[in-house]
C-alpha cells in the first residue's frame, strides 16, 4: 500500500471520551469503529462518502486500522463477509451513494441469508436534498429492508456513537446478521460535542435474543435421545456462529450419535471422526441421505430446513421423532413442526444438556450399534466417487489434490459443480469452510477469500472457483496485486456454467440454452499476469500436483487454471421434488424404500423403529 502522506492528525485516546471533544461526525463514525475492535475496513470512495474517507485517511496515518481498496462495492460486501466467516468478529465494508450502495445489495443479501455478521457503512446525500432525486441518490434503506437485521440513517450527528455501538451489538448478538448504516454527507462534515459510546454501554431494551434454553425442554430431548435407537445429529451454521463444535463433538460420542452436516455446517464437526457422515441434502452423501430417511430421532442444532436439505419436506425424516435447538425463535417449527423445541444459543443449550446427562449418568452409547453398522454398509455401498478418465483430469481430482496438499487451510468457493465437489471432498475444520449458501452467490470466492487473508495473514487461504463465477469479481485480483495478498486460486475449468449444464442435460432435454462459456473464455493466466500475479495453466493429470505445490510455494497470490472433463456431472443427487432415499447418480444398488410412518392407536404418537409406543407403552 502507498504510504500516506504526513497530515495534522487528531490525537485522541482509546480511552473513553467522557469530556466532550470537538469533532465531525466523520471523526465520530471512524472513533467508534476503532473502539469496536474495527482493524480492516473494505469499501470504495465517492462523492457522499468523502468525509468519512478524510477522517479514515488520518485514521490510518495514525495507525490501528487499515482501508482496503476494492475494485468493485460487490467486492467490498463479500470480502467484510469473509472475514466475518474466517474470524466470528463483525466484518465491516463502506460504500457511497446511489450506485456504490446499490453494487452492494448482493453482498448485502448474501450475508443476511447465511447469517453473517456485518456492519455497512453508506453515504448518502445530505439531509436537504434526500427525496429531491439528487446525484448518486438513492433510498438504501428502503431497498435493503428484506434483507438486513436492522438499518439505521443517521440524521442527527449526535447519535453516531450511539448508533454504531447499537449496530456491532445487533449484528453479533442472537443470530447474527448484517446491519445498515446510513450517513448523509452533511452529518460526516458536521461538528459537534463528541462523547464516545463504549461497546458495553449499550441498552436496548427492545431487544433481547434468548440464549439460554428452557430447562424443561431440555430434559425432554435427554429423554428423547435416551430412547433413541436410530438417532442423527443434523447440524447447521448456528453451530459454527456458536462456536459449539466442541460440544456437539461430545454429545456425538457420548450417545454414539452419527452426525451430518449442512453446507454451512461444514467444519462443526470433525470429518474424519468414525461418526462423521458429511454433508445431507440436493449433492450430500448418500449414507447421510439414507440417514435422514430412516432415522427415529433427528436432532437438529443450528440449521433451518431448507429444501436443498430437505428435498421433499413432507418426506424428510418421517420416521423420525425431532428435536430443534436454534437461536432464531422464526425458525423453530417454520418449515418443521418439531417435537421438542428449544430456544436459545446452542453451545449453551448443549452445555445444559451433557451438564444434565452427566448428572444422571444416563448415556448408553451401544444402543446405536446396530444403527452404526447399518450405515456402514451403505458406506461401502455408495462411496463418493473420483472418476479417472484416460483424456483429462476430473474436477473431484483437483478438490482431493488440493485437500490433500493443504488439509488445513481456509477453502473459499463460488457457487455450482465446483462448490457442491469441494464440499463433497474437503474435511476442514470449523470456520475453514467458507461458501455462499442461502443466496448461492457466484463470484463471492475471490473477494471473500481476501477478507479471510487479510484477517488470518498466516494463514494459508484459497479460492475454489468456477470458470463462469470467476468472471463474475475477476476484477479483485487487482486488489490482491496492490496490497500483496497472499490469497491461491484455483479455477476448475469446464467451459460451462455447470450446474446450469448439468440441470439442462437432466431435466431439459439437453437444451443448453446460454450455458455454453466457449468459445469466448479469457486466458487466465494471461490474465494473472496481467496483474502481476503468478499463472499456472493444467490440462493432465501429470500436471495437477507439482502445479499445487508450486502455487502452495509461491510467496504471493497465485491462479491456476484447472482445465477438467468438460461434461462430469456433480452425483450424487436428489432431483427437486423427490426426498432424500430418491438419489440419482448411485451405483446400481438396492435404496432404501420409503416408509410411511405409523401412528399409535392408543395415544397418536409417531412410531419411531421400536415395538412398543415410546409414549404410553401400547403395543404397536
Amino acid at each position: 500500500m502507498a504510504k500516506i502522506n504526513s497530515v495534522k492528525v487528531q490525537e485522541v485516546s482509546r480511552a473513553a471520551i467522557s469530556s466532550p471533544i470537538r469533532a465531525t461526525g466523520g471523526f465520530a463514525l471512524i472513533d467508534s469503529l476503532k473502539r469496536h475492535g474495527v482493524e480492516h475496513i473494505f469499501g470504495y470512495p465517492g462523492g457522499a462518502i468523502l468525509p468519512l474517507y478524510d477522517e479514515l485517511y488520518k485514521a490510518e496515518a495514525a495507525g490501528g486500522i487499515e482501508h482496503i481498496l476494492v475494485r468493485h462495492e460487490q467486492g467490498a460486501a463479500h470480502a467484510a463477509d469473509g472475514y466475518a466467516r474466517a474470524t466470528g468478529k463483525v466484518g465491516v465494508c463502506f460504500a457511497t451513494s446511489g450506485p456504490g450502495a446499490t453494487n452492494l445489495v448482493t453482498g448485502i443479501a448474501t450475508a443476511q441469508m447465511d447469517s453473517i455478521p456485518m456492519v455497512i457503512v453508506t453515504g448518502q446525500v445530505s439531509r436537504a436534498a434526500i427525496g429531491t432525486d439528487a446525484f448518486q441518490e438513492t433510498d438504501i434503506y428502503g431497498i435493503t429492508l428484506p434483507i438486513v437485521k436492522h438499518s439505521f440513517v443517521v440524521r442527527d450527528v449526535r447519535d453516531m456513537a450511539r448508533i454504531v455501538a447499537e449496530a456491532f451489538y445487533i449484528a453479533s448478538t442472537g443470530r447474527p446478521g448484517p446491519v445498515l448504516i446510513d450517513v448523509p454527507k452533511d452529518v460526516g462534515l458536521e461538528e459537534f460535542d463528541y462523547v464516545s459510546v463504549e461497546p458495553g454501554q449499550v441498552k436496548l431494551p427492545g431487544y433481547r435474543p434468548t440464549v439460554k434454553g428452557n430447562p424443561r425442554q431440555i430434559n425432554a430431548a435427554l429423554q428423547l435421545i435416551q430412547k433413541a435407537r436410530r438417532p442423527l445429529l443434523y447440524v447447521g451454521g448456528g453451530a459454527i456462529a456458536a462456536n459449539a463444535h466442541a460440544e456437539i463433538q461430545q454429545l456425538a460420542e457420548l450417545f454414539n450419535i452419527p452426525v451430518t452436516t449442512t453446507l454451512m455446517g461444514k467444519g462443526a464437526f470433525d470429518e474424519n471422526h468414525p461418526l462423521a457422515l458429511g454433508m445431507l441434502g440436493m449433492h450430500g452423501t448418500a449414507y447421510a441421505n439414507f440417514s435422514v430417511s430412516e432415522c427415529d430421532l433427528l436432532i437438529c442444532v443450528g440449521a433451518r430446513f431448507d429444501d436443498r436439505v430437505t428435498g421433499k419436506l413432507d418426506e424428510f425424516a418421517s420416521r423420525a421423532r425431532v428435536i430443534h435447538i436454534d437461536i432464531d425463535p422464526a425458525e423453530v417449527g417454520k418449515n418443521r413442526v418439531p417435537d421438542v423445541p428449544i430456544v436459545g444459543d446452542v453451545r449453551l443449550v448443549l452445555i445444559e444438556l451433557l451438564a444434565l446427562c452427566q448428572a444422571s449418568g444416563s448415556a448408553a452409547p451401544n444402543q446405536t450399534q446396530e444403527w452404526l453398522n447399518k450405515i456402514s454398509s451403505w458406506r461401502q455401498d455408495y462411496p463418493l466417487n473420483v472418476p479417472h478418465h484416460a483424456d483429462s483430469v476430473s474436477p473431484q481430482e483437483v478438490i482431493v489434490e488440493l485437500a490433500t496438499q493443504a488439509p488445513d487451510a481456509y477453502y473459499t468457493t463460488d457457487v455450482g459443480q465446483h462448490q457442491m465437489w469441494s464440499a463433497q471432498f474437503l474435511k476442514n475444520g470449523p470456520r475453514r469452510w467458507i461458501s455462499s449458501a442461502g443466496l448461492g452467490t457466484m463470484g463471492y470466492g475471490l473477494p471473500a477469500a481476501m477478507g479471510a487473508k487479510v484477517a488470518l495473514p498466516q494463514e494459508e487461504v484459497i479460492c475454489i472457483s468456477g470458470d463462469a463465477s470467476f468472471q463474475m469479481n475477476l476484477q479483485e485480483l487487482g486488489t490482491l496485486a496492490h496490497y500483496g495478498i497472499n490469497v491461491k486460486i484455483v479455477v476448475v475449468n469446464n467451459g460451462w456454467q455447470g450446474m446450469v449444464r448439468q440441470w439442462q442435460q437432466a431435466f431439459y432435454g439437453e437444451r443448453y440454452s446460454s450455458s455454453n462459456m466457449q468459445p469466448a473464455m479469457p486466458d487466465f493466466e494471461m490474465l494473472a499476469k496481467a496483474y502481476g500475479i503468478k499463472g499456472i495453466t493444467i490440462h493432465s493429470r501429470e500436471e495437477l500436483p507439482n502445479a499445487i505445490a508450486q502455487m502452495l510455494a509461491h510467496n504471493g497470490p497465485v491462479l491456476v487454471d484447472a482445465h477438467v472433463t468438460r461434461d462430469e456431472n456433480c452425483y450424487p443427487m436428489v432431483a427437486p421434488g423427490k426426498s432424500n432415499s430418491q438419489m440419482i447418480g448411485l451405483p446400481e444398488r438396492p435404496q432404501p424404500q420409503q416408509v410411511e410412518p405409523v401412528y399409535c392407536s392408543s395415544c397418536g404418537a409417531k412410531n419411531i423403529g421400536n415395538n412398543f409406543c415410546p409414549e404410553c407403552g401400547t403395543k404397536l
